[in-house]
């Protein structure tokens, strides 16, 4: 199912939301998981923090597993598109995939984002 856009007016243009994607991934696949979602065009950029420490309820017990974490740029047209992206090539069975919208920001930043994704 595809999300409704809406649009909203920045100095009278129209602009599209923008979201942060969070995904957290084993480590030795990060940078290929990434290349792969910019090459698909439905992110502007993919930012990688190498390392974190990820703690967790899985299969009725608490697992802890060094991972890095994805810092994902989008907007609103490439949400679900994103998502199926990430769901296909990621190792886990249910991976992290979790959008927070961007409430302000640069407006050329934003605009880069819009004109970056296909």
């Amino acid at each position: 199912m595809k999300l409704v856009t809406k649009l909203r007016l920045v100095n009278g243009r129209s602009m599209s939301k923008h979201f942060v994607c969070l995904v957290t991934i084993e480590t030795s696949k990060s940078e290929q998981l990434a290349e792969k979602l910019v090459e698909s065009r439905k992110c502007a950029c993919v930012n990688i923090i190498p390392k974190v420490k990820s703690v967790y309820w899985w299969e009725g017990k608490i697992e802890k597993s060094d991972e890095s974490l994805l810092i994902v740029k989008t907007n609103e047209q490439a949400k679900d598109d994103l998502t199926s992206i990430i769901k296909k090539n990621h190792p886990y069975d249910v991976p992290e995939i979790v959008f927070s919208e961007i409430s302000s920001g640069n407006e050329d930043y934003m605009k880069w984002i819009d004109d970056s994704i296909l």
